[in-house]
């Protein structure tokens, strides 16, 4: 019970802080809109494979901007603060969680614009979504622990883009053959098992940010 009221509060504190300096979240409101409209007017409304492939490349830049902010906003003497009343795993589970539901918001901000200016082509709606969910939640994981690292080196912006793209390239390709399914009229074979794939990475990603994440809180 003593964890989950730490995670709590401190999700509250991160919370109130994007409430207070609502300029990052416009911002990222922002780029999320202006991008997709940048596309809609170089090509209009693309053929399935592209805008499926567009969407996913947009939803991984618009994780970086969301997402690094997350660690680089702590100063030092903050993060003292934090060392001194609560431990490094409910730290980085309340940033998991926060920046979880950060991307899970601009996923469907994304999928909203897409549909709106780039049409439609979805056969399974509902099912897209869902997976639009799953692949936002699952980028916001990578990179959030990616941030944590990141947070701890000199050169942030540039560690955070270096250890990140080869490890989130092999998933975003998962993401990309998972969802054609809901551009089609029938359920691709290895459908189940390619979703339990990423759902198991997620695991991973979560148990390494657990068990890696107090070694860098003790620098």
């Amino acid at each position: 019970m003593k964890n989950k009221n730490a995670i709590l509060a401190l999700l509250k504190k991160d919370f109130l802080l994007e409430l207070r300096q609502q300029y990052t979240l416009y911002g990222i409101i922002l780029y999320v809109v202006t991008t997709i409209f940048v596309v809609y007017l170089s090509m209009g409304q693309p053929e399935d494979q592209v805008w499926n492939g567009l969407f996913w490349v947009i939803q991984l830049f618009v994780c970086v901007n969301a997402v690094a902010k997350s660690f680089l906003q702590e100063g030092s003497g903050r993060m003292l603060y934090f060392y001194a009343i609560t431990s490094a795993q409910n730290f980085v589970l309340a940033k998991l969680i926060f920046n979880l539901v950060l991307m899970l918001a601009m996923s469907l901000l994304s999928l909203a614009v897409f549909t709106l200016l780039l049409g439609n082509p979805l056969t399974h709606a509902l099912v897209f979504t869902g997976i639009v969910c799953l692949g936002g939640m699952s980028i916001s994981l990578v990179f959030t622990f990616l941030a944590a690292i990141a947070a701890k080196a000199q050169q942030n912006a540039a560690m955070m883009a270096i250890m990140g793209f080869p490890l989130i390239i092999p998933q975003l390709l998962l993401l990309m053959k998972i969802s054609v399914t809901g551009f089609s009229s029938v359920i691709q074979s290895g459908f189940i098992q390619m979703v339990a794939m990423l759902v198991g990475l997620d695991i991973l990603v979560i148990a390494l940010a657990l068990i890696l994440f107090p070694f860098l809180w003790k620098d």
